[in-house]
């Protein structure tokens, strides 16, 4: 019903995807700035191997965009920026429902609601 391994990477999932969420905001925020590049957080690939080592701790990490920049010097674009918070939004949506099941279930297996 509950390992550690699963709870330390669901753990580590929101940490990143909650990264994520604020990189993307950073971008958008920044859309005039020029000679901005675009932040990108990286930790699933990270993730699969900690859990596949049996650790399921990463921490997620952080780095600039070297996508083509504009005239200016900024590489941020809107459509990606809105398309990655939307499956950051669900993909955070659906991990922090996988938690509160297994809560859930301890609360049940405890006979507390």
């Amino acid at each position: 019903m509950f390992d550690s391994v699963s709870y330390v990477a669901m753990n580590s999932a929101l940490d990143g995807l909650s990264l994520r969420q604020r990189v993307i905001a950073d971008n958008v925020a920044n859309i005039q700035t020029p000679g901005f590049r675009a932040g990108r957080v990286s930790f699933e690939d990270a993730l699969r191997q900690a859990v596949g080592d049996g650790s399921g701790a990463v921490t997620p990490t952080r780095s600039r965009s070297l996508d083509a920049t504009r005239l200016d010097g900024n590489n941020v674009n809107l459509d990606t920026e809105t398309l990655s918070n939307i499956e950051t939004n669900l993909r955070y949506q659906l991990a922090t429902r996988a938690v509160d099941g297994t809560f859930s279930k301890l609360r049940t297996a405890m006979g507390t609601r």
